[in-house]
């Protein structure tokens, strides 16, 4: 439950159109609701603008169904992200909301409730090599679901820096940029030499032996030259997108 909602809600028992038992019922729950084996913070949505974010894995299907029913039936019209899902936890999801649709690179779940907008301008994910689609689409979809126009460009990465170049249009349009990337992890360092925007570095654990799974990405980017560069962690699109969002709405 968001600002949003509980604006509308007021306004119904206003107006009549809302008893204020039902009203109660409604709000009884907030700030959490404790399951037993999950505390569902349905004020997450009235505090930092979008619903808890669900984590599925090391989850079984019947606990992230049960996190999701229980957010479902407070009446909002929050937008829903499932992350680290699987085909399992999606069959379950779909049996219980006909509108969860499963991005299968990421492993995200998006259950949308409404359409709105409220990002002020683009989010571009960009991603160094094919290999990294799968953090990439994690951002993005994190970033869209959250209310964000979002475009990406994939498989540019710095051994062949013309193809990089090739989408300068669209990386000037950008208001927020995510570059994610594996091996050495130098792409976010060339973006942001290139832009006067927020460009958020994502490391994946793509790589050989010395790679030490993204962990020399991580510093390469952490010790980045070219100012602008902020670094989440290895593997991160849902931190990368969420963090691109909360700027793009600044």
């Amino acid at each position: 439950m968001d600002k949003r909602d509980i604006e509308r809600l007021l306004e119904s028992v206003r107006a009549g159109k809302v008893s204020v038992a039902r009203a109660v019922e409604q709000l009884r729950h907030m700030p959490f609701e404790d399951l037993g084996f999950a505390k569902i913070d349905h004020h997450r949505g009235l505090r930092q603008g979008f619903a808890e974010v669900v984590y599925a894995k090391g989850k079984t299907s019947q606990q992230v169904v049960a996190i999701v029913r229980g957010m479902l039936r407070r009446g909002t019209t929050n937008n829903i992200l499932i992350t680290r899902a699987d085909a399992a936890v999606f069959r379950a999801m779909k049996l219980l909301n006909r509108a969860a649709k499963f991005h299968s690179l990421s492993g995200a779940i998006t259950i949308r409730r409404n359409q709105e907008i409220s990002g002020k301008g683009e989010i571009l994910v960009i991603a160094a090599g094919t290999s990294d689609i799968p953090v990439a689409e994690e951002a993005a979809v994190t970033a869209e679901i959250m209310g964000n126009r979002v475009e990406s460009v994939y498989d540019v990465g710095v051994a062949g820096l013309h193809r990089l170049l090739h989408h300068h249009e669209k990386i000037a349009a950008a208001r927020v940029i995510v570059c994610v990337a594996g091996m050495e992890g130098a792409l976010p360092s060339v973006v942001a030499g290139l832009v006067s925007v927020p460009v958020i570095a994502v490391p994946t654990s793509v790589g050989y032996g010395a790679s030490f799974g993204g962990l020399a990405a991580l510093l390469a980017m952490l010790n980045s030259c070219a100012s602008g560069v902020t670094v989440v962690n290895i593997d991160n699109g849902f931190g990368g997108g969420y963090a691109a969002s909360a700027m793009n709405k600044l």
